[in-house]
């Protein structure tokens, strides 16, 4: 064992302690505290990210279940105002349908006013005829000239009978 490194000696290994302790006490003074603030100040930095992050995930998941409840509701309001919808058509229509009944009655009863006025002209002519009718049988069958007097009395007394005859 010739070789010096292998071999022990006292006065190294004090030298090499001593460097050792005077390295580290430099180390110590001016590098180990930076580096310690540095490493706390990245520690913070990434703690912080970290409580961002997870409040930036519950901002997210707040807003998620905000816009759920937003498409709830406006399914709700599109529901009812599809529903309001059909309900204001369902009373449309039957406005619709009472004025056509009202129409068609209002129709109906005119028309009806108008037969009954056709028809009380008709009875007013068959009457005229009727009179004249039975004036020119009347008068074949008098065969004489009556007077103005004579004619209206004969011609009541044939309305009343027709009129007895009808009823």
């Amino acid at each position: 064992m010739d070789n010096p490194l292998v071999q022990p000696d006292p006065g190294l290994f004090l030298w090499t302690i001593f460097t050792f302790l005077v390295l580290f006490g430099l180390l110590a003074k001016f590098a180990w505290k930076p580096l310690l603030a540095m490493l706390e100040s990245r520690e913070e930095m990434i703690r912080s990210a970290l409580q961002d992050a997870e409040k930036a995930t519950e901002a997210f998941e707040r807003l998620q279940e905000e816009s759920k409840q937003i498409n709830a509701k406006a399914r709700v309001e599109a529901q009812s105002i599809i529903a309001e919808s059909r309900s204001q058509a369902e009373k449309v229509k039957d406005e619709i349908l009472q004025d056509a009944k009202a129409k068609a009655g209002s129709i109906v009863q005119a028309a009806e006013e108008q037969i009954q006025t056709e028809k009380q002209k008709a009875i007013a002519e068959i009457r005229d005829e009727v009179v004249n009718l039975s004036l020119s049988v009347a008068s074949k069958l008098i065969r004489r000239n009556l007077t103005p007097e004579d004619n209206q009395s004969l011609v009541e007394e044939s309305l009343k009978q027709i009129e007895s005859q009808r009823l």
